[in-house]
């Protein structure tokens, strides 16, 4: 039966009242989806009464139904436990449940909101239609894609509204079914924020690359600009299923190292001796690096494909990689600026990035209290 969306209530509930439950197929961190709700916790926690990501858990048990997701075996859709779900539902006693992804645990959460009578609203957060096209042939591409396109359809018409990280979104998750779109920012991890950040660089000098290793990421560009750029260090931190190749590159090339996957410090750590993250990929719906990069105090060159560029009060703490342009290319212009140029992008990165995480939790908080449902005391 196609059961209409929970309205939003009359009235919001106080913020300091919400009990809220992220559902998500994502292990915290291993990518940009588990990455964004691990950070946006701790800014929620001080503000709500409580608020939990029920998601998989990173040495979980054995389960029936292992599914790899596109380009990267390492991650997989599992099932739930059922047990340990529904323990945590009766200590959280949730008034809003959010579906972060259209895998197993969202389409759980999205039942539970309806046993528990609460809001529901969901997450757009990736176009996996888009990452089997790049790495799927046309039979399995079809039948994935039928199952993603088919359960997205079936969580946002189901949904309050339904959240995307940038407004070329919006059009795809209406012709879904959502009864409505609310365009999020990213918030960033209180690390990035608070972490006094390293004096503003002078001059080009090293080059980072930070996230997962795989084809849409375009790490050939960046891997072919050290070739180019003898004079400059490269540095790549990060895992995935192009790690043997990154790995030999850097084995090849002086100027080029590899660090391998990266904690949260390691990454600050990475960001604060370079000069510029390069973030060159042929999908990215927003870039959560680049935003990370900003607010250490350092620019990002980013591809023009990646959903930062919505975010005009971004601008001015980004360079623009063009579409066709190498990233050997874009640095070549770059080595040339000025130690003025340098120290301007970088006091208005760490400026920019500040400010939209500020609005991030607050338009969160106003959203989640929009939707929730009172009752669940």
């Amino acid at each position: 039966m196609n059961h209409p969306p929970n309205p939003p209530s009359d009235e919001a509930l106080p913020v300091a009242s919400l009990r809220i439950a992220f559902f998500s197929d994502s292990l915290p961190e291993r990518n940009g989806t588990g990455a964004y709700y691990h950070d946006l916790l701790p800014h929620l926690l001080p503000r709500v009464e409580a608020a939990e990501v029920i998601q998989p858990r990173p040495r979980g048990r054995f389960s029936l139904l292992s599914v790899p997701l596109p380009g990267d075996p390492t991650q997989q859709l599992v099932t739930p436990s059922l047990p340990r779900i529904r323990r945590q539902l009766r200590a959280l006693r949730p008034n809003i449940i959010v579906c972060v992804t259209p895998g197993p645990f969202g389409l759980l959460g999205m039942w539970a909101a309806r046993r528990h009578r609460c809001g529901f609203i969901s997450a757009y957060h990736t176009d996996f239609e888009g990452l089997a096209d790049l790495y799927w042939g046309p039979l399995k591409k079809r039948i994935v894609n039928g199952f993603m396109r088919g359960a997205n359809r079936f969580i946002s018409r189901r949904s309050g509204t339904v959240l995307v990280n940038n407004s070329g979104l919006a059009d795809d998750v209406t012709a879904l079914g959502a009864p409505a779109v609310d365009v999020m920012g990213t918030p960033l991890e209180p690390g990035f924020l608070n972490t006094p950040a390293a004096a503003s660089p002078t001059a080009l000098r090293q080059v980072c690359f930070a996230g997962r290793l795989a084809a849409e990421k375009n790490i050939d560009s960046f891997i072919d600009a050290a070739r180019q750029h003898p004079a400059l260090q490269f540095v790549i931190g990060g895992d995935g299923p192009l790690r043997k190749s990154v790995q030999a590159a850097a084995d090849e090339l002086d100027n080029l190292s590899y660090r391998g996957w990266l904690s949260r410090e390691a990454l600050r750590a990475l960001i604060d001796e370079s000069s510029l993250l390069v973030l060159p990929s042929h999908m990215e719906t927003f870039g959560t690096i680049a935003l990370e990069a900003m607010a250490r105090g350092r620019p990002a060159l980013v591809s023009e494909h990646a959903g930062i560029h919505d975010w005009p009060d971004l601008a001015d703490g980004l360079f623009t990689l063009p579409a066709g342009q190498s990233v050997a290319d874009a640095l070549t212009s770059l080595v040339a600026e000025p130690a003025a140029v340098w120290q301007r992008k970088s006091s208005h990165a760490r400026e920019a990035a500040e400010a939209l995480n500020r609005r991030t939790v607050d338009q969160w908080l106003t959203v989640l209290a929009r939707h929730a449902r009172g009752g669940r005391a």
